[in-house]
């Protein structure tokens, strides 16, 4: 865990983190352990008779395994979880506000290249974006 994440995830969380797979992507998602209850709460009050809720409630809280960084701010993945991202020796972990995420090198490199292609190709921006400036 990079020193930058490593000090306030320790200071505000003990180290303490939640990682699951993120069911639309070839990526795993880590939260904060208080920040995961909250979501986990709301996937939980979900109604699990629509199919596709339930298949969301079952990949996201299925998989979900508590971790803890160690004093140099490695966390140890199950290899079920590495399987799911690709994860090898090189990996990237990108900051997503109250989340990150971790994804192979590789698998990050050809995502970012194909949403880059995409928005070259003048893909419509959904419109909740539309309004935004940066």
């Amino acid at each position: 865990m990079p020193s930058r994440y490593r000090d306030q995830l320790t200071s505000e969380y003990g180290g303490r983190l939640v990682a699951t797979i993120d069911p639309m992507a070839k990526c795993l998602l880590l939260y904060p352990i208080d920040v995961w209850e909250e979501i986990q709460k709301k996937i939980e009050a979900l109604s699990s008779f629509n199919p596709e809720t339930r298949k969301f409630q079952r990949m996201m809280i299925g998989y979900a395994t508590d971790v803890e960084m160690d004093g140099s701010g490695r966390i140890l993945l199950s290899q079920v979880l590495r399987n799911h991202a690709e994860l090898d020796k090189h990996v990237a972990l990108v900051g997503q506000g109250k989340k990150l995420e971790l994804w192979s090198e590789t698998n990050w490199a050809e995502q970012t290249e194909l949403w880059l292609s995409q928005a070259s190709a003048g893909g419509e921006l959904p419109a909740e974006l539309q309004s935004l400036s940066l």
